[in-house]
């Protein structure tokens, strides 16, 4: 239906087929598959899409509204930043016929509606679900469980400095490695191993460079990385000596 805009009254939509363009729009779904969408979105592929592939789509290609972006596109997938919230997934519409999918893939939630409506219905509707889901169903935390880790790869895990500034490195599940600041924000990535022995940059400030390990210090791609602040040891570019009073 078309709703009246200043009148409670509808008026029924003439059927449409959309043709040659029909694939820009015209899927009909149900609230199960959309449901089922929203859970892919969120992580549960079911091995049809590797993961990173997945996080990737979700990763902002281009936004809307500069540095504050609130709203945006990735690979396939229209994205929204609100309340603290990092959603993706896509609206659709035909005449007489409205839907919007968000997934939260860091909450593991996803929202939808399906109205009979032309328009009227915007993207609020589902991020005050999300709000009302979040005030009486609260999601409680994973239960921890440890996870194998390789003794090498734990020897290289703790507290690390580009110069004076402390970092530290975190061993993932998987065989990641996580470099964050200790305090404040700054230069931070995760890693994922490559074949010849390498990490590589997943995200971040870092994303795309090659993190390689030394005896002595890590190399981020010339940003030298050690265990001691400016370790005169190590090959810090600058010609460092020793601290002094």
């Amino acid at each position: 239906y078309a709703v009246h805009p200043w009148a409670d009254v509808v008026l029924a939509e003439p059927e449409h087929d959309a043709d040659a363009m029909s694939p820009a729009g015209q899927l009909w779904s149900t609230p199960h598959d959309l449901a089922r969408w929203a859970a892919f979105l969120c992580g549960d592929t079911g091995g049809v899409l590797c993961p990173s592939t997945l996080a990737e789509m979700r990763e902002p290609a281009g936004v809307d509204d500069g540095d504050t972006w609130t709203g945006g596109f990735g690979l396939g997938l229209q994205l929204s930043r609100t309340g603290g919230r990092r959603l993706a997934g896509h609206s659709g519409s035909m005449p007489g016929f409205l839907a919007t999918v968000w997934a939260d893939a860091a909450e593991g939630v996803g929202v939808l509606f399906m109205a009979n409506t032309t328009t009227g219905l915007t993207g609020r509707l589902l991020t005050d679900l999300l709000d009302i889901l979040d005030e009486h169903e609260p999601r409680l935390p994973d239960e921890w469980r440890p996870v194998p880790a390789d003794p090498h790869l734990l020897a290289l895990t703790g507290l690390w400095h580009w110069g004076p500034k402390p970092y530290t490195l975190r061993l993932l599940p998987e065989r990641g490695l996580s470099l964050e600041p200790v305090s404040g924000p700054g230069r931070a990535s995760r890693f994922v191993p490559q074949p010849d022995g390498t990490w590589l940059g997943l995200d971040g400030y870092y994303a795309g460079e090659t993190l390689r390990v030394a005896a002595d210090h890590l190399d981020l791609n010339t940003f030298i990385f050690t265990r001691e602040p400016y370790d005169p040891a190590a090959p810090v570019p600058g010609g460092v000596t020793d601290w002094h009073a």
